[in-house]
């Protein structure tokens, strides 16, 4: 869950159905698999440069009606998938907002460069001596 700054189960709801894999008569018989749908387009929680960077980041997670969508069927237990999906969609949302640090450009200092081209050096000797420079 978020650190309490959003709530957005309002916009939240989820489809269930039969999990594949293994699980003997449970598999056959009850729905666990757990299809959880946010609807970003009716949430008014995020603004709308946080819900382009949502996109931007998980482009294949969203529908075309606005909504994301996370899927768990890990669990035997419905509930148990309910919450794991929840979990992962705030998981997903935090680190999509989160955000990115600028690389800073820096040069390589001098014994960086000795260090390369000692390397190259070394290399290309080894190769040189595996060369067949026979005559006959």
């Amino acid at each position: 869950m978020p650190d309490g700054n959003w709530d957005l189960s309002p916009w939240i709801y989820f489809i269930t159905s039969r999990s594949s894999g293994p699980g003997g008569q449970n598999v056959n018989k009850v729905n666990t698999r757990v299809e959880l749908h946010f609807d970003m387009n009716a949430c008014t929680a995020l603004n709308t440069e946080q819900k382009e960077l949502i996109v931007a980041a998980y482009p294949g997670r969203i529908r075309n009606n606005g909504h994301f969508i996370v899927t768990r069927q890990t669990e035997r237990s419905q509930l148990k998938n309910k919450d794991a999906a929840l979990s992962v969609m705030y998981e997903l949302i935090e680190a999509a907002l989160k955000p990115r640090k600028k690389r800073i450009r820096t040069r390589p200092d001098a014994q960086s460069k000795r260090k390369r081209l000692e390397k190259k050096r070394m290399h290309s000797e080894k190769k040189r001596n595996r060369r067949n420079d026979f005559e006959v």
